[in-house]
């Protein structure tokens, strides 16, 4: 039997070597594996110096400067290959981290990597690393144990490598900034320092200078700080045509959970609209204010027209140096929609209201607004042959009218003898179209609708059409389709009834839009989700932009989501509705367990996908 005395021992009891001395025979027999360990231990025993000594030899000590030295984080490394590839899988892009700057590196940090001449290469971390620094076997229990009674990290014995994405290098010419795509491999060695100038981040992630302001950017849910004054890095969406048309007609998408700031986020971007100064150029050369129309199913967007008390004057200081309008929008009109009894009791604001109601002669331009959703294919024929002779007959019918209509036995008789329409569909329509909503919703006591587009549609104003006092879903839904189809498709006609639409820029706003742009199977259904795939793609010539808001993304008919350029992306904890907003995986990762307020930003027409923190206060009033 091998002699344990000239081994020191455990204590199973507290984990301490025994009182009993380890023998000198033992340590020179100890393993080679574990002689970083021992190095180590020394050093956490206060003997490091002697020990390092003991260990060099006749080598010199390495003289290392400390790291507030350091030009920049670290440098280019080639120990796992050095390489830029147009396949990004082939890429091979890592930066060693000295120590003193390792406490800093954080995931989606923005770095710059200068090549031997005045190009540089813009970069973002994507992954860190610890590697081993000496050939050891960490997964020993002497090891653990000497871990376990350190007090510090010991730093220096590992390596800590940053993956870096090659995002676009930067280049100057004729003394501006400019970017393109990585076409050259840094050099081995190079310094990575961090980007803190505004401009090179800027120009590196392609952000415009100019436009709607959104929010600043961050990282890891920490602004991006620059030496700048303010030094923040404020993100915009152009509004111009030096590059195309302004992206607002391109269409936006604001998605996010119960509590995720999107309305908060919705209003600081519409105010932006709102703006004085803002204007867009018209198709015969003009340039005009856009009016805002936006629908409110929680009465909270006619606050716009209220200031936010909670805005003090240093934060105003601050809102004017970034040039973002802030402050109640005086020129905002409450449309209310008259509902059978329903009384609006708009108590959270002080703006205007207009009363209107739904006059049934639009019906004859758009049958399926009393069809509802339970007419099929059929029977929707049926009801638009009926509705076209009732309005031949009675040019400025009534919905009583019509159900008075339908009750004429003789007409039933008649259609279902020349074959028209057969009784059976008959009856159908008829008691489908013999509604609560459809009786609540139209020929209300107020102004119709169809009279009051001069007022709902104003450059420079704010309209906002509450449907919270409507306790009754389906009649708010058709309140909101009757009022969007006739923005729409006046907006889109080449023969419009209303100059005032095709005078003015639009931006139509639609709060829970998943509960109006939905797929489904019905003759409204797919009418609706046709008129706004056209509007979508129409906008930009007609100056029409949709500013969609939903909880439920996943639930927008594709058709529309797919002519979307701008997405904001807050706080989505379903992973269906992450995915269906088709963001880079980077990003999507982040959703879930962003704060209230926090935002990834996809405008490919804009921008590099980006991570934002939007205003803490509300430019206009918020909540109650």
């Amino acid at each position: 039997m091998s002699n344990l005395g000239d081994f020191t021992e455990f204590d199973s009891d507290d984990g301490e070597p025994s009182a009993e001395p380890r023998s000198d025979a033992a340590d020179s027999s100890a393993s080679g594996t574990e002689d970083s360990d021992v190095a180590s231990d020394a050093r956490d025993t206060g003997d490091a110096d002697e020990s390092a000594d003991a260990a060099e030899g006749s080598f010199d000590r390495l003289d290392v400067d400390p790291a507030d030295a350091d030009r920049g984080l670290g440098a280019l490394s080639v120990s796992q290959g050095l390489c830029v590839a147009e396949d990004e899988r082939d890429t091979a892009l890592r930066a060693f981290v000295t120590t003193g700057n390792r406490d800093t590196v954080r995931l989606g940090k923005y770095l710059l990597v200068p090549y031997p001449d005045t190009e540089t290469l813009f970069c973002r971390i994507t992954g860190l690393e610890y590697a081993q620094e000496f050939q050891a076997d960490d997964a020993t229990e002497i090891h653990a144990r000497r871990a376990m009674r350190r007090t510090e990290f010991p730093e220096r014995d590992y390596k800590f490598v940053a993956a870096l994405d090659p995002v676009a290098v930067l280049y100057d010419d004729g003394g501006e900034l400019k970017r393109r795509m990585t076409d050259r491999v840094p050099k081995p060695g190079a310094t990575v320092t961090e980007a803190t100038d505004a401009e090179e981040i800027k120009t590196g992630l392609k952000i415009p200078g100019e436009g709607v302001f959104l929010g600043h950017l961050s990282v890891g849910g920490e602004k991006v700080r620059t030496a700048a004054d303010p030094p923040t890095i404020d993100y915009r969406v152009k509004d111009d045509y030096s590059e195309g048309d302004p992206l607002v007609f391109r269409h936006t998408l604001v998605a996010g959970g119960t509590g995720s700031g999107k309305t908060h986020a919705s209003k600081n971007v519409l105010r932006q609209y709102l703006s004085g100064e803002r204007t867009y150029e018209m198709g015969d050369g003009r340039t005009a204010r856009p009016a805002v129309v936006q629908f409110d199913p929680q009465d909270e967007y006619a606050q716009m027209h209220d200031d936010n008390p909670e805005l003090d004057s240093e934060f105003a200081r601050r809102l004017d140096r970034e040039g973002v309008a802030y402050g109640g929008h005086d020129d905002t009109l409450a449309f209310v929609p008259q509902v059978g009894d329903a009384s609006y009791p708009g108590e959270g604001h002080r703006a205007e209201r207009v009363r209107f109601t739904i006059p049934f002669s639009m019906v004859r331009r758009w049958p399926w607004l009393v069809a509802g959703a339970a007419l099929n294919d059929n029977q929707y024929n049926a009801l638009t042959l009926l509705l076209d002779r009732y309005f031949r007959q009675n040019p400025s019918g009534t919905y009583k009218g019509f159900q008075s209509f339908l009750d004429d036995p003789a007409l039933r008789e008649e259609l279902n003898e020349s074959g028209h329409v057969h009784e059976a569909t008959f009856d159908a329509v008829k008691r489908k179209t013999r509604t609560k909503a459809a009786n609540d919703v139209f020929d209300g006591d107020a102004r119709p609708i169809t009279e009051l587009v001069h007022q709902l549609v104003r450059p420079g104003g704010l309209t906002v059409v509450p449907t919270y006092h409507v306790s009754n879903s389906r009649a708010a839904e058709m309140v909101v389709l009757a009022v969007s189809s006739l923005l729409i498709d006046e907006k889109l006609s080449n023969d419009p009834e209303y100059e005032r639409l095709d005078e003015t820029p639009v931006v139509l706003g639609m709060d829970e839009a998943h509960n109006f742009l939905a797929d489904a199977d019905s003759v409204q259904a797919r009418n609706v989700i046709g008129k706004f795939t056209e509007a979508a793609k129409q906008g930009r010539k007609e100056r029409l932009g949709l500013f969609l808001i939903t909880q439920d993304p996943q639930d927008v008919a594709d058709s529309v989501f797919k002519q979307i350029n701008t997405k904001l992306v807050l706080n989505l904890g379903d992973e269906d509705a992450i995915k269906s907003v088709n963001i880079p995986p980077n990003l999507e990762s982040k959703v879930p367990y962003m704060e209230k307020g926090q935002m990834v930003v996809y405008s490919p027409d804009n921008s590099e996908p980006v991570e934002l923190i939007g205003l803490s206060k509300c430019l206009t009033r918020h909540g109650r």
